[in-house]
């Protein structure tokens, strides 16, 4: 038995071990070229301090957490004077490397309490954070301050606020959670966020095609009044840029779907054959558009839409309130009828808060077939409306170009959801 357990511990501490390497290679990499002696710790001490991590912890097994501190607090002093001493010969040494070797210490005492998954997890995260710093500290650089305030509002509206919203119903019907509504507000805002800065990486260089993509899966309406505008002030694109449009439109579809699957995994399978029709008839006719003038150029296109404000956020949420109510009322007191219409009108605004809407209802009070075709008809409506929207600001020329290939797009999903 004892044979067991010894071979346990040397398993453990030889996890400790490679903790400690594995932190050390990139390190050690790092600093490769350095002289003998011109960096605190390589290869070799990072090995040594997960190893000195993993005997501390088996201590502490044995001789109780007070031998842990103390190993502990003097591998904190020997680091800090030795980091200190080195600082006075090479002004470059950062305190990176300081943090570092007090974390592997830890990793290597997590490994020897059996914590192995946690330990080799994190040392992997450290590896990576060590390893793309210039990479990290490049988007840094790139990051604008109204994009950094947007991810603390992001932050705020969702670690802050949601935790200590109450997960009840309220008002007429019990209809209004504060928990849920909230998070369905987050949930609207982070794909908006990702979208924002998925399509920043992306860059405007990479043409409209990428950027049509990325921005359908954040706000395809805001696509598409920008590209409409610049329909008419520059007639050498007009091809690609109603490609793109109606790109953005196809890949509202996917969202739907996506944000609908999240709330109701059931409504999956059902929604899934309407949207995938209306997705690859909107990009085939973006395809068919795009071929004819592939030669011309995607020129310096930005598409600015603010990644997050919280006024838009606290909008958004007033605005699902409503639609929370109104879709119960009509509901209630008109039927499925009444809900359909309904669909219909909030389509014309925007289809995100009927989608949850429908979607939430659908888990308990509202038949599947049901949520299906309200969620088409909101959507489908919504794409008419980016129709009208094209050729009201973009001129005749998208008529055919876009307001029809999304007339054909609405109708189809329509017949299959009504069909099916």
């Amino acid at each position: 038995m004892n044979d067991f357990a010894d071979a346990e511990q040397i398993f453990l501490l030889g996890i400790a071990l490679a903790i400690g390497l594995l932190i050390g290679v990139e390190r050690g990499w790092k600093y490769r070229d350095a002289k003998e002696g011109g960096r605190i710790a390589g290869l070799r001490t990072y090995g040594l301090i997960g190893l000195l991590g993993g005997v501390a912890g088996l201590l502490s097994q044995y001789l109780g957490t007070v031998a842990f501190g103390f190993v502990f607090v003097g591998f904190m002093v020997a680091t800090t004077v030795a980091y200190a001493i080195q600082c006075r010969s090479n002004v470059d040494i950062s305190i990176t490397s300081l943090i570092t070797m007090m974390l592997t210490f830890v990793l290597g005492t997590l490994a020897a309490l059996e914590h192995v998954n946690l330990a080799a997890s994190i040392a992997i995260t450290t590896a990576m954070l060590l390893r793309f710093k210039d990479v990290l500290h490049g988007w840094l650089r790139k990051l604008g301050r109204h994009e950094l305030n947007a991810f603390l509002q992001l932050l705020l509206i969702s670690v802050v606020l949601l935790p200590v919203l109450p997960d009840q119903g309220y008002g007429p019907w019990q209809v209004l959670n504060p928990y849920e509504i909230w998070w369905m507000t987050v949930l609207i805002a982070s794909i908006s966020f990702v979208g924002y800065f998925a399509m920043k990486i992306v860059g405007p260089k990479k043409g409209v095609i990428l950027t049509a993509l990325v921005a359908g899966m954040a706000s395809s309406t805001a696509l598409t009044l920008h590209f409409s505008r610049l329909y008419q002030k520059q007639p050498k694109m007009k091809n690609i840029l109603t490609s793109g449009i109606l790109i953005a439109c196809g890949m509202m579809f996917p969202r739907i779907v996506l944000i609908s699957s999240v709330i109701n995994p059931d409504l999956f399978s059902p929604l899934l054959i309407p949207m995938a029709v209306m997705t690859l008839l909107t990009l085939f006719s973006a395809a068919v558009i795009w071929f004819k003038n592939g030669e011309q150029s995607s020129g310096e296109l930005i598409h600015s839409i603010n990644p997050l404000e919280l006024k838009s956020a606290l909008f958004f949420g007033i605005l699902l309130v409503l639609v929370l109510l109104l879709g119960k009322a009509a509901i209630h007191h008109f039927g499925e009828i009444g809900l359909i219409l309904f669909a219909f009108v909030s389509g014309i605004a925007d289809v995100d808060p009927i989608n949850l809407t429908l979607s939430r209802m659908s888990i308990t009070e509202l038949p599947l077939d049901v949520a299906v075709l309200c969620i088409v008809v909101a959507s489908s409506t919504n794409t008419l409306v980016k129709a009208g929207l094209a050729v009201f600001v973009g001129g005749s020329g998208m008529r055919i170009k876009v307001f029809v290939p999304l007339l054909i797009t609405a109708g189809a999903g329509l017949l299959i959801a009504w069909v099916g």
